[in-house]
């Protein structure tokens, strides 16, 4: 942005295959601000735990691999690559287990926690977008701009299904485990998934990306001349 616009924190929030990922990568390149992708430390703490045996249920062993471990997340075209133990992982984390099994380690306030503090660290200056389930509702409840993106069950299947290059007949398996996730991040104690009440929805069922990020890009430029 030009000028003697402000950099502020804008929070994309919402369900897995909404397209906030998408989104925010190409809301964070018109801006010239950083991306972070919140999603892919607990897909990393999460591959970490599954390499090493480790029960994701069990918060105290989980926690403390965190504490060693040693990933980093790194600007690249695309928007984010993640490195773990100086090996890059990022595709590792595109997939299906690899989500499974973020989903099961952010249930853990211990794991929740630590990521916190550390996104908070990350986006405390302004001049990033941050995506994620909890961003705008518990990592930055006052960030300038929030939007909640979300889209059909249904969409979101088709989406998966064309990402992984799954035929038809896998539709109803894949819509059933992005239902399951659904319920899982929504009804867990800690920091669940929801549209807080100053939150912009963003249903993108039946927009392109272009048009979706079109319309927030609209919000954050207004916001930050205001």
């Amino acid at each position: 942005m030009t000028g003697g616009a402000r950099r502020l924190i804008v929070a994309i929030d919402g369900p897995a295959g909404a397209g906030k990922s998408t989104l925010a990568r190409a809301l964070a390149r018109a801006l010239g601000y950083t991306y972070v992708d919140s999603g892919a430390m607990y897909r990393v703490v999460g591959l970490a735990a599954r390499a090493r045996g480790i029960d994701p249920a069990d918060g105290a062993a989980v926690a403390e691999l965190l504490d060693g471990l040693d990933f980093a997340l790194r600007p690249a075209p695309e928007g984010q690559r993640v490195l773990l133990d100086g090996r890059d992982v990022t595709d590792e984390l595109r997939t299906p287990a690899a989500g499974e099994w973020a989903s099961r380690v952010a249930a853990l306030p211990e794991v929740r926690q630590r990521l916190v503090e550390r996104q908070r660290r990350l986006g405390e200056a302004g001049g990033v977008v941050m995506d994620g389930r909890d961003i705008g509702t518990v990592v930055f409840p006052g960030a300038d701009c929030k939007f909640y993106v979300t889209a059909s069950a249904a969409e979101r299947a088709r989406r998966r299904a064309r990402e992984i290059g799954a035929p038809a007949s896998d539709l109803p398996e894949i819509q059933r485990d992005i239902e399951a996730r659904d319920r899982r991040d929504s009804e867990r104690v800690h920091a669940p998934l929801r549209a807080a009440a100053d939150m912009e929805t963003i249903d993108t069922t039946g927009l392109t990306a272009d048009e979706a990020v079109g319309r927030v890009l609209a919000r954050v430029t207004e916001r930050a001349k205001a």
